[in-house]
């Protein structure tokens, strides 16, 4: 029995209908594909202008035949009363209602259509099976945060078992618990890991540590999906030592869809079957593949709220390689509020920091995780997790190397603990500005 899509179904969410016309977006070619876009654009423009009282207030000087006429939302455009929000018909009982995670700094309640969301799933689906996980089959290794309310605890646990997987804590990262994991793998027919990125780069430190590829472990093992956290190249390297699998990256958004999935080729394909994905500078004018900007982004599918050129709040890249048909993300930089801004004026990626302390930092210390704070213009504070406290010659090598990063009159302070402070959800978020702009 299919039990994943018999949940789905139950839920009011039409898998078969979803995966069909998704099937048939994918056999479009050329011109044909590109006059589906201009076509979907179109048609979800104006629907909302139409049928949603608050698209249509702000949507007045829209030109229907311009697409640059069409002004682009951000999450403080959307914190509004749902029921505000909603288009004519739609209602919180016959949608899919989701909350954003807030990783942005501004967390709002949003709706879909019952079958948008079943084309999020069909989409997700599709992109799994390239390394071949069915998900009504394939028994998932989850490491994701839990709600701790007996519950929310419950209610988690009892999805896990209906979507067969078993959930791992991201709270606890001890060896102890890492051992208790490599024991759970050797007695389980695991066929995939998903989770975030830095407890999954942890286990795999774990592994190397204890000298085990978790591949010999589990044979069944077949790929390793990380999600919601920036994935940096040596980690990736060390992950498919330790793991033994390919490591794919994934980059979603619960509001919009699945947005970009690594395949085969080692591409971060964009979504281009359901969602519009443009790059646009800071006055929103669109920028030329290959130049770094916002990403914005449009849902051709949600007719019950309308996600129109709505700004993601992450700035990337669009690869020169990329078509119409198959856009690929060349880089994701971060999150529009992860900028540092240096005393000078300078405007730098938070994550420039966390690359330049990344390398000497794990370079035989023994840190296990830190992140970086900017507390004011010229000071900053790394927070780190290690047996030990840095030596003072691994501090002077970091503030030498921040500044000929970015500039000097730089201030860097230290501290270590035990354990670093995770989002509720279990995220672990690398850099943090405090100042305003």
């Amino acid at each position: 029995m299919k039990l994943f899509d018999l949940t789905l179904k139950l839920k009011g969410f039409d898998i078969a209908k979803a995966q069909k016309h998704l099937s048939e977006i994918k056999k479009m070619e050329g011109a044909a594909f590109e006059a589906m876009i201009a076509q979907k654009k179109r048609a979800i423009l104006d629907f909302h202008l139409t049928k949603n009282q608050f698209y249509k207030s702000i949507g007045k000087q829209i030109d229907i035949n311009d697409w640059n006429s069409v002004p682009i939302l951000t999450k403080k455009d959307l914190q509004k009363p749902l029921e505000h929000m909603l288009s004519n018909g739609f209602t919180k009982k016959n949608t899919h209602i989701g909350k954003t995670s807030g990783s942005s700094g501004d967390p709002f309640y949003f709706a879909k259509d019952k079958f948008c969301h079943a084309l999020t799933w069909a989409q997700i689906i599709d992109r799994f099976s390239w390394y071949n996980i069915d998900f009504n089959t394939s028994k998932q290794a989850r490491f994701y945060g839990i709600p701790l309310d007996k519950k929310g605890y419950y209610i988690e646990r009892l999805k896990d078992v209906l979507a067969n997987r078993f959930r791992f804590s991201v709270f606890d990262l001890s060896d102890t618990a890492f051992a208790k994991t490599v024991k759970k793998f050797r007695s389980n027919k695991f066929d995939y890991i998903n989770g975030y990125t830095s407890s999954i780069v942890q286990f795999a430190k774990y592994l190397k540590r204890e000298n085990i590829v978790l591949k010999t472990v589990c044979p069944t093992l077949k790929a390793c999906i990380v999600t919601s956290e920036m994935l940096f190249d040596d980690d990736k390297k060390l992950m498919e030592t330790q793991l033994g699998v390919p490591i794919v990256k994934e980059y979603g958004a619960s509001e919009l869809d699945l947005i970009a999935f690594e395949n085969k080729q080692n591409d971060w394909q964009i979504n281009s079957e359901t969602l519009f994905v443009e790059i646009v500078d800071d006055n929103g004018n669109k920028l030329p593949y290959g130049e770094e900007g916002r990403i914005v982004i449009t849902s051709f599918y949600n007719k019950a709220m309308p996600f129109i050129r709505y700004d993601i709040g992450d700035i990337g890249v669009l690869s020169k390689k990329s078509t119409i048909k198959k856009p690929v993300l060349e880089k994701l930089v971060g999150r529009t509020n992860d900028i540092a801004i240096l005393p000078s004026g300078k405007k730098a990626a938070g994550l420039t920091f966390y690359y330049v302390t990344k390398s000497i930092m794990e370079d035989g210390s023994a840190v296990k995780e830190f992140v970086i704070e900017q507390l004011e213009r010229h000071l900053f504070k790394i927070n780190y997790v290690a047996e030990v406290p840095l030596k003072e010659q691994q501090k002077e090598a970091i503030v030498a190397e921040t500044i000929t990063y970015l500039e000097d009159g730089l201030t860097i302070e230290f501290e270590r603990f035990e354990t670093l402070n995770r989002q509720k959800s279990g995220k672990l978020k690398q850099f943090t500005s405090y100042v305003n702009s």
